[in-house]
């Protein structure tokens, strides 16, 4: 499910709370900060050194400047600190709706520690790896709501979360380790029993020091504030350097501004404060004219300071988008946001690509096995242009078959420690968002020379393997090779192959969708190599299930657009068959690549892990299964994959609460991640891909894509050259041609050991190593952190580009989007709706709305919402700070016409084809209003009213108001 970030809604009363919060903070300066850091001492947990100040510091500070903060811990010590596991490093990430939560996972804790408030925080920022103390017990705050019983359940399953089990994902260290790791575990041990014995408290603590500013400092999104910056009561003189100023309002407004907020377009992040002389010129003229129309104009900034006397972190603005409400300005934030390369390709890298017109060397087909007399083709989008795989097919026996799998040999285009190495290796993987791509490598070799194109010679890296019917492998062979691909078939017309069964007549045959054919095969030869693989995928498929795999479909969107851009409707696109034919095969692929590389080099080789699930979010969705009645066994991926099947079967008439089931699903999954197995030396048993349920994976079919298959095609040939050396002394006569080489002892099915580990065979594969120069393994471990990164902010960036047209589209609207949601959670101020049309979740905040009751009825779990009819029910003490009720609801006269549940206007997008479905924006259908009063629990239906808000004057977002018809409207 994609998952749309709201933006969270601060109220006049809640905006100030946080300040008054703040002030509360910084006033107490830090003498209280440290106060409690000396309390700690007395804790039998945490003693901790206290930051010293100077008696000029002291002096300073008490007649000129204020501290807000507690001054960080030196860095000496904080490795003393976190030796004797008294302090933990950790990652910190913040509430998206409420900044005043953060959190911070620490390894062999069962449960994040919270760090709650801007004191607590001292200025770490979404994203910093921290160093954090735990608060004593007493100060610990209770858990709210359903999550006591949650982590009650989390502890009676691990009644000591020190000494055995699995926390978060990550393996708990044993207790009884001596020397420094001891001190660490023990501590941890003691944390442990704490929350243990008290499992309905929930641990605090407070960050002690800044280890590494997070890449986001540098990549701010947001929008000036001239307006707020003029008016405002404070004085930004007295926020940024910690001095008070004492002029008047008039005073401050007759002088020039120096300082200006900039509010960043994510509501995890502070408001900061841009010097105006540091502004670029055309920005600086404009706000020194008063030019409010600036604060439409995004911008991208950095942030470079931070002290304890200031309570707002200062920003230099490095570059103006355009304005806020349009989507070129946004895709340009995104991209700076997320550290995404749009620029073209440097001169230098250019200078790396083959002399045009350019063909395969003559020596290429000494050393590589021809293939191109096989019928091999692709199998890709109708729109694709970069074409790095193709199958093939021969029958050699009525038992044995010979499948191919052939990946463009980018890496003899693409060498090591060149400037194209460089930039491709700086940009990792290519970036696709709606209506742009940016690639990882050059077009002239994503589109032409690497890309698999039909009717040339290419060359490739190819896999074959002889298979039996019933999908098992009886040999294998692997190496370079030279193909021509004989023609490019798109999933729809394979798709349309299998739904006729292959039977495919004289007027299909003519209307093949444009299909050309190149070389010696007709469309009969490419048909029956299409039915033949698609009958040993299937084969292969079933097993791989039967053996324990898991997969998690989530809906996919997609778009239409117009000719100038502009998307007018979506559409859901549904996995088609034919994609599994590809899918099986590439996955067969990668295993076999990944146990040839990890055994002929287990300390440097670039292999991908998926850990298992976290532990206790997949306790909460057992909770929420066995709640609403469905049995749910989460021991291994295989039985959670017959799980969701059952379910899948036991509500097929309820399509919409199996999407929210496999959403719920997904959260405790983690991230699959690239690693170097030198890293992991030792714990094999982290190597496994949890949802494949392999022992190893690698990357290997997409190297025009992503930069680590091209480090694992570098890889390969290493081996296989290592081999090749190891056969010419191993036997008296071998063709020089490679073409002969069997894989008998490293790329085979059986690895040889021996040969691998004898004095000859080492040698072979260190020389070879050096040859095709592998990285060692501390820099594959940086490469695969690199790359890691890299694979993250490409999704994010496609993540943000679908959420932008969705709210473009949205935006477009004259009335509301008025569609179904199904009720996730519920609670007494906000509710989670899941919008199935667009596989979103979203909150709905109803505290503190003028004329609405809320009743939550907790034991029951039930939500009553109702009118409020008397005009004068309100609180002296609560006047002005009420939300009015259409910030939360789309209230209709049951008398008046309905509105048009699908927009304004509607456009026809034409037959669907058979991977897609219609959207409300396109498919006629009646949704009535509810009344009040409203009775909800979880999985409820409601209508809900869809709306864009944000654009020109804050962050975008897509926000959900109740549907209710009444006649006291």
């Amino acid at each position: 499910m994609m998952k749309i970030g709201e933006y969270a809604y601060y109220s006049k009363k809640q905006e100030r709370q946080n300040r008054r919060s703040m002030q509360t903070s910084v006033e107490s300066g830090a003498a209280k900060a440290n106060l409690k850091v000396a309390r700690r001492e007395t804790s039998p947990l945490l003693p901790l050194p206290l930051p010293t100040r100077s008696s000029s510091e002291t002096s300073s500070s008490t007649y000129s400047r204020r501290r807000y903060f507690t001054p960080y811990l030196s860095e000496k010590a904080i490795e003393v600190a976190v030796a004797r596991g008294n302090a933990f490093k950790a990652i910190f990430r913040v509430n998206a709706h409420n900044r005043l939560d953060a959190y911070c996972t620490i390894e062999g804790v069962p449960v994040d520690l919270l760090i709650k408030g801007f004191d607590a925080q001292n200025r770490a920022i979404e994203g910093d790896v921290v160093a954090v103390s735990f608060d004593p017990v007493a100060n610990w705050t209770r858990f709210k709501g359903a999550n006591v019983n949650t982590l009650l359940n989390f502890v009676s399953a691990n009644e000591s979360c020190s000494s055995s089990g699995r926390s978060e994902g990550i393996d708990v260290p044993d207790a009884n380790c001596s020397s420094e790791q001891g001190e660490v575990n023990r501590a941890v041990a003691r944390i442990c029993s704490m929350i243990n014995s008290h499992p309905s408290k929930r641990p605090t603590g407070r960050v002690l020091a800044i280890l590494k500013n997070s890449p986001k400092r540098a990549s701010v999104i947001g929008f000036l504030s001239v307006k707020q910056s003029h008016e405002d009561d404070e004085g930004l003189g007295r926020l940024v350097d910690g001095r008070f100023s004492k002029k008047s309002k008039n005073q401050l407004a007759e002088q020039e501004v120096e300082w200006i907020w900039l509010v960043h377009t994510d509501p995890r992040f502070p408001k900061m404060v841009v010097s105006v002389r540091t502004l670029p010129d055309s920005v600086k003229e404009r706000v020194k004219a008063g030019d409010v129309t600036v604060e439409r104009e995004l911008v991208s900034a950095e942030i470079y300071e931070w002290n304890e006397d200031a309570l707002h972190p200062q920003a230099r603005v490095v570059n103006v988008f355009g304005r806020g409400g349009e989507i070129e300005p946004r895709i340009g934030a995104i991209l700076f946001e997320n550290s995404i390369c749009a620029a073209e390709y440097s001169p230098e890298s250019l200078a790396c690509l083959p002399d045009r017109p350019w063909k395969i060397p003559d020596e290429e087909f000494k050393t590589r096995r021809d293939l191109r007399n096989i019928c091999s083709f692709t199998i890709d989008p109708s729109h694709a242009i970069d074409l790095d795989d193709a199958l093939s097919v021969e029958i050699l026996s009525d038992e044995v078959l010979r499948i191919g799998v052939h990946i463009a040999d980018v890496s003899y285009f693409v060498l090591p420690d060149t400037a194209l190495d460089a930039e491709a290796q700086a940009r990792s993987t290519s970036v696709y968002m709606l209506q742009r791509k940016l690639p990882m490598l050059p077009p002239d070799l994503s589109q032409d020379l690497c890309s698999l194109l039909p009717g040339e010679d290419r060359l490739a890296f190819s896999i074959i393997w002889d298979i039996n019917l019933s999908g098992n492998i009886i040999d294998r062979w692997i190496g370079r090779s030279i193909i021509s691909s004989c023609c490019k078939l798109s999933y729809e017309f394979v798709q349309a192959l299998i739904d006729k069964s292959f039977d495919a007549d004289e007027l299909f045959l003519s209307s093949s969708i444009g299909t050309k054919l190149y070389g010696y095969f007709s469309l009969k030869d490419v048909i029956e190599s299409l039915r033949i693989l698609y009958e040993i995928s299937s084969r292969l498929r079933k097993t791989r299930f039967n053996e324990g795999a898991l997969q998690l479909e989530t809906i996919k969107i997609g778009f239409l657009f117009d000719e100038y851009g502009i998307p007018y409707d979506t559409i859901i696109s549904e996995r088609m068959e034919s994609c599994s034919i590809v899918e099986e095969f590439m996955l067969l692929a990668n295993r076999s690549v990944a146990e040839v590389i990890s055994q002929a080099f287990p300390d440097s080789s670039l292999l991908r892990r998926h850990p298992e699930p976290i532990l206790r979010k997949l306790t909460e969705f057992e909770r929420f299964c066995s709640k609403h009645g469905f049995e749910l066994d989460t021991s291994s991926s295989g039985q959670l994959q017959l799980s969701l099947l059952k379910i899948k079967e036991e509500i097929k008439n309820d399509p919409v609460l199996f999407d929210i089931i496999v959403s719920y699903a997904s959260k405790p999954m983690q991230q699959a991640v690239y690693f170097c197995t030198g890293d992991l030396k030792g714990r094999k048993n982290e190597w496994a891909h949890y949802a494949l349920n392999v022992p190893l994976y690698t990357h290997f079919t997409s190297p025009i894509r992503r930069y680590p298959d091209i480090i694992v095609h570098r890889t390969l040939c290493a081996v296989l050259h290592a081999e090749k050396m190891y056969l010419k002394r191993s036997v008296d006569k071998l063709e020089s041609s490679e073409t002969e080489i069997i894989n008998t002892y490293f790329a085979g099915l059986r690895f040889n050991k021996p040969a691998a580990e004898s004095a000859f065979g080492r040698e072979a594969l260190s020389a070879c190593a050096l040859k095709f120069k592998i990285p060692d393994g501390d820099s594959l471990g940086e490469l695969a952190a690199h790359c890691n990164g890299r694979t993250q902010a490409s999704r994010r960036a496609e993540e943000a580009g679908e959420k932008l047209y969705i709210w473009a589209l949205l935006k477009q609207k004259e009335t509301p989007l008025v569609t179904e949601a199904r009720v996730l959670a519920l609670g007494p101020r906000f509710m989670s709706v899941y919008i199935q049309i667009f596989g979103m979740e979203l909150r709905i905040n109803y505290d503190e709305v003028e004329c609405l009751a809320v009743e939550w009825l907790e034991m029951t779990g039930l939500l009553v919402l109702d009118l409020i009819r008397s005009k004068i029910i309100h609180r002296m003490d609560s006047l002005g700070n009420f939300r009015p009720l259409e910030d939360v609801v789309l209230l209709t006269d049951p008398s008046a016409s309905d509105l048009d549940e699908e927009g304004s206007e509607t456009k026809s997008f034409g037959a669907c084809s058979a991977n897609v479905t219609p959207s409300v924006f396109s498919e006629k259908r009646k949704l009535e209003a509810v009344f009040f009063p409203l009775v909800l629990q979880n999985l409820s239906s409601v209508p809900v009213a869809l709306h864009a808000v944000g654009g020109d004057d804050g962050p975008i977002g897509i926000e959900a108001k109740l549907y209710v018809s009444s006649y006291f409207s």
